[in-house]
Order: C-alpha cells, then structure tokens, then sequence
C-alpha cells in the first residue's frame, strides 16, 4: 500500500480537531458513527467497544473511510480519507495510545479502562481529499 502524504495545512486542520466521523461496512451496509480521533505519524487512532457495530464490521471487514469537517455558512473544510483499518487491544502500543487519549480528552479521565476491556482502532488511509484548508 502507497503511503499517503498530508501537507501542512491538513497536518494543521487534523490536530486543531478532535471529532471525525467514521465509516465501516457489514454485508453491504454502511455505518457510520462520530468518534473522537488522534492523528499521529499519518494514522487515524480512536477509541471503541467490544460491543459496537464497528468493531464488529472491522473485525470482518478491514476498510473504512472517515472524515474530519467543519461546516459553516462562510466555507468549508474537510478532510476525507478512505484506507485499512486494524485494532490495537494490548501491549506497548496499546498503552502509548491510551496515555494520548487520556491525556488529550476528558471523557477518558472520565471513563478509564484497561487492556482487554475496549481496544482502539487504527486507519492507515491509502488515499485522500481535502478542501477548504488555508
């Protein structure tokens, strides 16, 4: 898979933001859910459940898309990328991930878990488009 490159006004655009909505597929149904995201070294991280629609449809189907936006009556931005999704549910990489999400937002502080209660989900995009960025 090409790696794919963001240039500094989206590098700028996905760390101001903290919401994205991603995209999953089970039987050829789409599903689609707001979460929030860490973008770190050209990834997307975020958070689930066991439990949840798109754990299962990633489990059974790697591709997803998702999209970080802003919507307004004077412009638009957005930044969407469709790639491979894997989850991450233990070990080192695990722990970084959750120090960085502990830290950066308050409902984990809020809601702590541990390894083996709820894993996060990594996106590698294999492609993108972006709009509206300065």
């Amino acid at each position: 898979m090409t790696k794919v490159s963001f240039n500094e006004s989206e590098i700028d655009f996905l760390s101001k933001n903290e919401a994205c909505r991603i995209a999953t597929c089970h039987d050829g149904i789409p599903h689609v859910v707001p979460v929030s995201y860490i973008f770190e070294n050209g990834s997307f991280f975020i958070a689930t459940d066991y439990e949840t629609r798109k754990y299962d449809n990633i489990k059974r189907n790697k591709t997803a898309a998702l999209v970080v936006d802003l919507y307004s009556s004077v412009g638009n931005s957005a930044v969407c990328v469709q790639g491979t999704a894997e989850t991450i549910e233990k070990g080192e990489e695990f722990s970084t991930l959750y120090k960085k999400f502990h830290d950066r937002f308050e409902w984990v502080r809020q809601d702590p878990w541990k390894e083996g209660e709820a894993p996060f989900v990594k996106v590698t995009p294999s492609n993108k488009v972006s709009w509206g960025l300065e």
